[in-house]
């Protein structure tokens, strides 16, 4: 499964990147917002350090505003994604994107249907939104599931993209549901390296190694 970080912070993304973990990154009007820099700055700078997907959403919500915008932010790099919201004119903006060669994310997923239509709008990525059908008493990873299935089904090249979640657990469960990637705050990525059973055995192999008084270089 890859690797997405969903933030528009870009000390967390170099320090991910140097990690080698980094296979992609997504963005949003609100973590733009969150960054407090402009738009156009900010995903020219991640797309220098990042070689993979950059995903930058339109804020419009017609069709010709988000072709608009799209045409601004597709020449910022050769490796930003288009991110449009599931509606009508999302999909009708896709269409259009896709048939013009540019890849699209399409974000706001929350049920099977939607994401069959994307699929079938051409769309790159879908973004189902586990963490938000979580909060609603509904299972996301469900979503994850039927979706997999249908794109199965029938062959389409679309790729599942987990959002919107919140823990490691939602890692392992987006893994074995058979999302093609998953797009993860930069804290959550972190936490998936910790246990405390490896914590307490490096502890013992410090100790251990101090008392034989050795150096290895």
């Amino acid at each position: 499964m890859k690797f997405f970080a969903d933030t528009a912070e870009v000390k967390d993304i170099k320090e991910l990147n140097d990690l080698g973990l980094l296979d992609g990154i997504t963005t949003n009007p609100s973590l733009i917002a969150k960054s407090g820099r402009q738009i156009k700055e900010v995903i020219k700078e991640i797309c220098d350090i990042v070689p993979g997907p950059v995903s930058a959403e339109v804020a419009s919500t017609n069709f010709d505003g988000m072709m608009a915008e799209a045409a601004v932010l597709r020449r910022i790099a050769d490796n930003v994604v288009i991110k449009v919201p599931l509606t009508l004119d999302g999909l009708k903006a896709c269409k259009r994107l896709s048939g013009e060669g540019t890849k699209v994310n399409v974000t706001l997923c929350f049920s099977a249907n939607q994401a069959l239509l994307a699929a079938k709008a051409g769309a790159t990525y879908i973004s189902p939104f586990i963490g938000r059908l979580d909060d609603i008493d509904l299972e996301g990873m469900d979503l994850i599931r039927d979706i997999r299935t249908i794109y199965d089904n029938y062959a389409f090249t679309t790729e599942i993209l987990a959002a919107s979640i919140r823990s490691p657990n939602h890692v392992t469960q987006a893994a074995l549901a058979g999302a093609d990637v998953a797009t993860i705050p930069p804290a959550v990525i972190k936490k998936l390296a910790d246990h405390p059973l490896t914590k307490a055995g490096l502890e013992a192999f410090v100790k251990d190694w101090a008392g034989t008084g050795q150096s290895i270089i």
